[in-house]
């Protein structure tokens, strides 16, 4: 038991810390280089990866380790209990046969977005991002949706722990300027990003509410900068996103 909480199993916590450590950087890794990733002694990280293994969690050449698809039905267990996965994926489709740009439902973990459903555009294009995929909130419009909604001690928390960093000519890094920002994206209801994150990349965001009208995630439409211009995104992209959004809430507060 942790001797920091005695209602945390220190062995639990290191078994997540050990998987979370695995990533597109690191999908494979040694025993030394799992303990290294997470802080763990070697013994522990072994026993640890051993374990995974014979779990089936997985599988191992012997020197290195990297994950197996079971660990997908961990991360499934939370989609399955999401309200409106399921039932967003017939909007979201629509919503991206009319514009003809890709469609993206996330929610917020910590200082984080996480990708929950995807729909691409239907022209042949490179997919980036698939469910699963985690962005930093601050720069992109599904993140502003996100951050927007949250109570004002938890986006000063946020802020205080985020450090802005400047990932384009365009990216928001100054505090007070993104505060004001956030507040024109709850006043108006949705938020338009141009660049912030990616140059050449405009996209823009609405949020999807439970039953109780709280945030629940962000829908979004992103597209090619050279193909959309951002006038053409306000006025033809946000309302056909914002009737999207609506649907999607409306089906989940159907569902109690």
């Amino acid at each position: 038991m942790s001797r920091e909480d005695p209602d945390v199993i220190d062995s639990v916590e290191k078994a997540l810390r050990l998987l979370q450590s695995f990533s597109g950087e690191a999908q494979a890794m040694s025993v030394s280089e799992a303990a290294a990733a997470t802080g763990l002694t070697r013994a522990t990280a072994r026993r640890l990866l051993l374990t995974f293994e014979r779990l089936g969690f997985a599988e191992t050449d012997g020197r290195r380790f990297q994950l197996t698809a079971r660990v997908l039905r961990l991360g499934y267990g939370y989609l399955a209990a999401l309200p409106f996965w399921e039932h967003a994926q017939s909007h979201m489709r629509a919503l991206s046969d009319e514009v003809r740009e890709s469609s993206s439902l996330a929610t917020l973990d910590g200082g984080e977005i996480v990708y929950v459903a995807r729909v691409p555009a239907s022209r042949m294009m490179t997919i980036t991002f698939n469910v699963g995929s985690r962005l930093p909130a601050y720069p992109t419009s599904m993140g502003r949706v996100l951050l927007a909604a949250l109570p004002a001690a938890e986006l000063e928390s946020y802020l205080d722990r985020t450090e802005l960093k400047r990932l384009t000519d365009h990216t928001i890094t100054d505090r007070a300027k993104l505060q004001a920002e956030l507040a024109r994206v709850a006043e108006q209801g949705y938020a338009l990003v141009d660049g912030e994150r990616e140059e050449g990349v405009r996209s823009a965001a609405a949020p999807v509410r439970n039953a109780a009208g709280g945030v629940t995630a962000a829908l979004n439409v992103s597209a090619n900068a050279a193909r959309v211009p951002v006038a053409k995104l306000r006025e033809e992209f946000v309302p056909r996103l914002l009737e999207t959004a609506d649907a999607i809430t409306k089906d989940i507060a159907g569902l109690h």
